[in-house]
């Protein structure tokens, strides 16, 4: 494997040492297509894997893909080459001639498919922490397959490797689960106020009360409360998926919940459109990343040791609190299309997946049984 350790050797400083820039690689492009030959022809794999996850498909570049997906891909896509070297023989990938330096124009179909078997069954992930869930296999699989899509338009490979890729979705049941309606919402705010905790409380209260995105809260700045011109009150102004804008009102009680936190915090409770410091800041002073919030809401909330988390197998995560949201909205009558523009999803189908379990459970046959039917016993 000799050869493929040199072909990846161009990978190595590829996520601290960016020298070419996306526009440099489009003016190599640019040259290419002028000079009537194809446009990847002068491209290396370290170039292609960044023009890849860096360019432009839409004319405003908000729409484009937002910071947090290309670390996600960037991430995921080192891995799997890094893997792709490093456990070559564990796999089995038989290769042996390297095409022009280059691991994706030596690769095959076959190599593909042992890949994403030994990540699902034999990966050090696996072998330490156990097996991945159905939906983080999905996600690996979208990333990878796009890749190699990609690849295989451009020209840059010949052979569609992407399609030897295992279809890899996610079914109902494979989903965690993420309901927790207003009683349990209630029990855990009930908590946190009786234990005079404004820090852990002003987080879930407003995670609640808005269906926030856990990276969406981390990135709330001071100036991103606004004053309410048209209703009154206060209004978030998000940032969210894809870089799409929505505003979320702010019930007064939210408010003042995000007052607490910050006199908790010995910071100032007025909100400025000059002040771009964390709305919620960390002890430190800066701003959650959105792994360390999940930690810390999720290890505050196990020691509180409320009944109703001893019948649930996975840890209760920031992201519960948005399915909170759709269910709470839900239960008050709210339109499914209100819900799904508040959460800021694009697709109706999106908001049905929060919505799943409780519809299965309101719309269940027995709710329109007739009392007589069983006597006593219904």
């Amino acid at each position: 494997m000799n050869q493929l350790t040199v072909a990846n050797q161009s990978f190595d400083l590829f996520s601290v040492n960016r020298k070419k820039t996306y526009e440099s690689l489009l003016s190599i492009k640019e040259q290419a297509e002028k000079n009537e030959r194809p446009p990847f022809e002068d491209f290396d794999d370290r170039e292609m894997l960044y023009y890849f996850l860096y360019r432009q498909t839409n004319i405003d570049e908000n729409k484009n893909r937002s910071d947090r997906t290309i670390r996600e891909y960037e991430r995921e896509l080192a891995m799997m080459i890094s893997q792709l070297i490093k456990f070559a023989n564990e796999m089995n990938l038989d290769l042996e001639n390297i095409v022009n330096n280059s691991l994706f124009k030596s690769m095959r179909k076959r190599h593909l498919r042992r890949y994403q078997k030994w990540v699902v069954e034999d990966s050090p992930h696996v072998q330490k922490k156990g097996a991945y869930s159905a939906a983080t296999i999905a996600r690996k699989t979208v990333i990878w397959k796009s890749f190699f899509l990609f690849l295989y338009q451009s020209g840059y490979i010949q052979e569609p490797l992407h399609e030897g890729l295992l279809s890899a979705t996610v079914r109902k049941d494979d989903r965690p689960n993420r309901d927790l309606g207003p009683s349990e919402i209630i029990q855990l705010l009930d908590f946190f106020r009786k234990e005079n905790h404004p820090v852990i409380f002003g987080l879930l209260h407003t995670l609640v009360a808005t269906g926030l995105r856990n990276e969406e809260l981390c990135r709330l700045k001071v100036s991103d409360v606004k004053y309410d011109s048209l209703f009154g009150g206060y209004y978030l102004s998000v940032s969210g998926k894809g870089n799409k804008n929505r505003s979320i009102p702010l019930k007064l009680k939210v408010v003042d919940s995000i007052h607490r936190y910050r006199a908790a915090r010995l910071l100032t409770t007025r909100f400025s459109e000059e002040d771009h410091r964390p709305l919620f800041p960390t002890s430190t002073g800066k701003a959650f990343s959105p792994s360390y919030l999940a930690q810390y809401l999720g290890k505050a909330i196990e020691r509180t040791h409320l009944p109703f988390l001893d019948s649930r197998v996975n840890r209760i995560t920031t992201h519960v609190f948005r399915h909170s949201f759709a269910i709470i909205s839900h239960k008050s009558g709210v339109d499914i299309y209100k819900i799904m523009r508040s959460l800021g999803h694009e697709k109706i189908e999106t908001t049905m997946i929060y919505m799943q379990k409780i519809y299965e459970r309101e719309q269940h046959a027995i709710h329109d049984w007739k009392e007589d039917i069983l006597g006593n016993y219904i």
